[in-house]
Protein backbone atom coordinates (compact mmCIF):
# COMPACT_ATOMS: atom_id res chain seq x y z
CA UNK A 1 0.00 0.00 0.00
CA UNK A 2 1.51 3.21 -1.21
CA UNK A 3 1.71 6.69 0.79
CA UNK A 4 2.20 8.59 -2.04
CA UNK A 5 -1.11 10.86 -2.78
CA UNK A 6 -1.78 11.52 -6.48
CA UNK A 7 -3.04 14.92 -6.40
CA UNK A 8 -2.38 17.69 -3.60
CA UNK A 9 -5.00 19.13 -1.91
CA UNK A 10 -6.21 23.13 -2.27
CA UNK A 11 -5.66 22.62 1.82
CA UNK A 12 -1.85 22.26 1.50
CA UNK A 13 -1.40 24.33 -1.76
CA UNK A 14 -2.88 27.48 1.07
CA UNK A 15 -0.08 26.02 3.82
CA UNK A 16 2.37 26.44 1.68
CA UNK A 17 1.74 29.96 0.28
CA UNK A 18 0.29 31.32 3.72
CA UNK A 19 3.68 30.08 4.62
CA UNK A 20 5.38 32.20 1.87
CA UNK A 21 2.82 35.44 2.20
CA UNK A 22 3.68 35.36 5.97
CA UNK A 23 7.80 34.95 5.53
CA UNK A 24 10.17 37.72 5.68
CA UNK A 25 12.45 36.82 2.70
CA UNK A 26 9.98 34.87 0.18
CA UNK A 27 7.91 36.15 -1.64
CA UNK A 28 5.00 34.27 -4.38
CA UNK A 29 5.99 36.00 -7.78
CA UNK A 30 3.15 33.77 -9.56
CA UNK A 31 0.78 31.14 -9.59
CA UNK A 32 -0.99 29.88 -12.52
CA UNK A 33 -2.68 26.68 -13.41
CA UNK A 34 -0.17 23.94 -11.93
CA UNK A 35 3.11 25.76 -11.89
CA UNK A 36 4.56 28.23 -8.58
CA UNK A 37 7.10 30.70 -8.54
CA UNK A 38 8.67 31.61 -5.36
CA UNK A 39 11.54 34.36 -5.17
CA UNK A 40 13.95 34.86 -2.64
CA UNK A 41 14.54 38.11 -1.49
CA UNK A 42 18.38 37.90 -1.26
CA UNK A 43 19.28 36.77 -3.90
CA UNK A 44 15.99 37.41 -6.50
CA UNK A 45 16.49 33.58 -7.11
CA UNK A 46 13.16 31.67 -7.97
CA UNK A 47 12.00 28.53 -6.88
CA UNK A 48 9.74 27.19 -9.27
CA UNK A 49 7.56 24.15 -9.09
CA UNK A 50 4.23 22.52 -10.29
CA UNK A 51 1.66 22.04 -7.20
CA UNK A 52 0.29 18.73 -8.72
CA UNK A 53 3.96 17.45 -8.10
CA UNK A 54 3.51 17.93 -3.97
CA UNK A 55 2.50 14.43 -2.22
CA UNK A 56 3.03 16.08 1.25
CA UNK A 57 3.52 19.30 3.38
CA UNK A 58 5.03 18.82 6.65
CA UNK A 59 5.34 21.97 9.86
CA UNK A 60 8.80 21.46 11.03
CA UNK A 61 11.18 23.31 13.67
CA UNK A 62 14.43 24.01 13.59
CA UNK A 63 17.28 23.61 16.48
CA UNK A 64 16.32 27.53 17.43
CA UNK A 65 12.43 26.26 17.32
CA UNK A 66 11.69 28.16 14.00
CA UNK A 67 9.10 26.93 11.76
CA UNK A 68 10.07 25.89 8.33
CA UNK A 69 7.90 23.54 6.15
CA UNK A 70 9.42 20.59 4.45
CA UNK A 71 7.90 20.00 1.03
CA UNK A 72 8.07 16.45 -0.47
CA UNK A 73 7.81 15.95 -4.40
CA UNK A 74 6.93 12.75 -5.99
CA UNK A 75 10.11 12.82 -7.62
CA UNK A 76 11.56 12.04 -4.01
CA UNK A 77 12.87 15.84 -4.38
CA UNK A 78 12.68 17.77 -0.88
CA UNK A 79 13.01 21.57 -0.44
CA UNK A 80 13.15 23.28 3.41
CA UNK A 81 10.94 26.77 3.17
CA UNK A 82 12.23 29.04 5.70
CA UNK A 83 11.86 32.52 6.77
CA UNK A 84 14.37 33.83 3.88
CA UNK A 85 15.46 30.48 1.46
CA UNK A 86 14.72 27.53 0.04
CA UNK A 87 17.01 25.07 0.84
CA UNK A 88 17.82 22.25 -0.64
CA UNK A 89 20.05 19.03 -1.23
CA UNK A 90 23.26 19.09 -3.07
CA UNK A 91 23.49 16.69 -5.76
CA UNK A 92 25.89 14.03 -5.73
CA UNK A 93 28.90 14.85 -7.98
CA UNK A 94 31.97 11.95 -8.49
CA UNK A 95 35.02 12.71 -6.69
CA UNK A 96 33.43 14.88 -3.88
CA UNK A 97 32.75 13.44 0.04
CA UNK A 98 29.38 14.25 0.72
CA UNK A 99 29.52 13.68 3.88
CA UNK A 100 31.75 17.03 4.16
CA UNK A 101 28.81 18.98 2.88
CA UNK A 102 25.29 20.49 4.56
CA UNK A 103 22.81 18.67 4.15
CA UNK A 104 20.92 21.24 3.00
CA UNK A 105 22.07 24.08 0.91
CA UNK A 106 20.42 27.14 -0.19
CA UNK A 107 21.42 29.31 -3.77
CA UNK A 108 23.63 31.87 -1.50
CA UNK A 109 25.49 29.30 -0.78
CA UNK A 110 26.69 29.66 -4.37
CA UNK A 111 28.61 32.87 -3.77
CA UNK A 112 30.26 32.11 -0.79
CA UNK A 113 31.68 28.76 -2.83
CA UNK A 114 32.60 30.97 -5.66
CA UNK A 115 34.80 33.39 -3.55
CA UNK A 116 36.24 30.43 -2.40
CA UNK A 117 37.40 29.26 -5.46
CA UNK A 118 38.52 33.23 -6.10
CA UNK A 119 40.83 33.07 -3.38
CA UNK A 120 41.90 29.41 -4.40
CA UNK A 121 43.02 30.63 -7.61
CA UNK A 122 45.80 32.82 -6.12
CA UNK A 123 47.14 30.24 -3.32
CA UNK A 124 50.00 27.52 -4.24
CA UNK A 125 47.32 24.65 -3.38
CA UNK A 126 45.36 25.91 -6.90
CA UNK A 127 44.66 22.40 -8.48
CA UNK A 128 43.56 20.26 -5.40
CA UNK A 129 41.83 22.65 -4.11
CA UNK A 130 40.22 24.86 -6.60
CA UNK A 131 39.38 21.40 -7.93
CA UNK A 132 37.41 20.47 -5.18
CA UNK A 133 35.27 24.04 -4.13
CA UNK A 134 34.61 23.61 -8.29
CA UNK A 135 32.49 19.90 -7.39
CA UNK A 136 30.86 21.69 -4.41
CA UNK A 137 29.54 24.22 -6.40
CA UNK A 138 28.50 22.01 -9.57
CA UNK A 139 27.06 20.29 -6.62
CA UNK A 140 25.04 23.13 -5.41
CA UNK A 141 24.42 24.62 -8.84
CA UNK A 142 22.72 20.52 -9.71
CA UNK A 143 20.79 20.27 -6.21
CA UNK A 144 19.39 23.66 -6.82
CA UNK A 145 18.46 22.95 -10.89
CA UNK A 146 17.31 19.64 -9.78
CA UNK A 147 14.68 20.87 -7.66
CA UNK A 148 13.24 23.63 -9.69
CA UNK A 149 15.95 26.92 -9.29
CA UNK A 150 16.95 28.52 -13.08
CA UNK A 151 20.79 28.60 -12.46
CA UNK A 152 22.14 29.39 -15.53
CA UNK A 153 23.71 32.22 -14.61
CA UNK A 154 25.87 30.70 -11.71
CA UNK A 155 26.72 28.13 -14.62
CA UNK A 156 28.13 30.76 -16.66
CA UNK A 157 30.09 32.46 -13.63
CA UNK A 158 32.42 29.23 -12.77
CA UNK A 159 33.26 29.06 -16.67
CA UNK A 160 34.38 32.44 -17.11
CA UNK A 161 35.82 32.56 -13.83
CA UNK A 162 38.04 29.24 -14.45
CA UNK A 163 38.78 30.19 -18.27
CA UNK A 164 39.83 33.86 -17.37
CA UNK A 165 42.23 31.65 -15.25
CA UNK A 166 43.41 29.41 -17.99
CA UNK A 167 44.24 32.46 -20.00
CA UNK A 168 45.85 34.08 -17.95
CA UNK A 169 48.35 31.53 -17.15
CA UNK A 170 48.91 30.58 -20.35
Amino acid sequence: MSNIRAKTTKSDIDILLNFVERSQGLRILSIDTNEIKIVQSVDHKIFTFSSLEIIEILHRNDSDSRAFLQVNFQNSNKVLLTETLVGFKPQQTLGLDMSKLPKVVTTPDLMSVYEAIEEALGSDQIDHETEILKKVYISIISGGEKVGFELVEERQWINRLLGSRLRASA
